[in-house]
């Protein structure tokens, strides 16, 4: 259709013909028109198609060959250096903040915390058993010796979390249908 668009002489007709492709191509994606530039898009897509080379009076202007041929900038990554990825940057702005507490019950109950999601964290990367002393050594490392779990407070244990992660990850299991194309009652 749209080589058959760039043979016609007539500007008004090759508009005409190419606000019928655009149409057609709408009622192919009918899925898609709910995106706010629906229809930019797919006068793109003509222009795209015909090689830019349609010359006609439509509603949004060519788009430019050169920005579409164009690879996109470089995206720039941090070149910080993180002592353990799999904990990620924020726990060590968590730990950096609480450092900064005064000594007391509430300072060990954030220790504790944090120790416990440095836990859940590993675990999410690594599979295998984790002891509470790889996990207080790693937090006296991120905390550069500020922060140290005391011996006597005992971590969740490692089969609770693997247990809470498999439960989380349930896949959700839409109920079946009837032979009448309605959904079955729960049972």
């Amino acid at each position: 259709m749209v080589k058959y668009a760039l043979t016609i002489e007539d500007r008004q007709k090759r508009t005409e013909t190419a606000k019928y492709i655009v149409n057609v191509m709408a009622s192919m994606n009918q899925q898609n028109r709910d995106t706010h530039d629906f229809w930019r898009t797919l006068w793109d897509h003509l222009f795209i198609i015909s090689n830019f080379q349609l010359d006609v009076d439509g509603p949004y202007p060519m788009p430019e060959k050169e920005k579409l041929d164009k690879k996109p900038d470089k995206i720039n990554y941090s070149n910080r250096d993180f002592k353990f990825r799999h904990y990620g940057k924020n726990i060590e702005a968590i730990i950096k903040k609480a450092c900064e507490f005064e000594d007391g019950p509430e300072k060990e109950a954030l220790i504790h915390t944090i120790a416990n999601h440095l836990k859940k964290s590993y675990l999410n990367w690594n599979r295998e058993s984790v002891d509470d002393e790889v996990i207080a050594k790693h937090l006296e490392i991120l905390s550069d010796g500020k922060l140290i779990l005391s011996t006597n407070q005992k971590l969740t244990a490692t089969s609770d979390i693997l247990a809470r992660n498999k439960v989380r990850k349930k896949k959700f299991q839409p109920r079946g249908k009837d032979n009448n194309g309605k959904r079955k009652k729960r049972s």
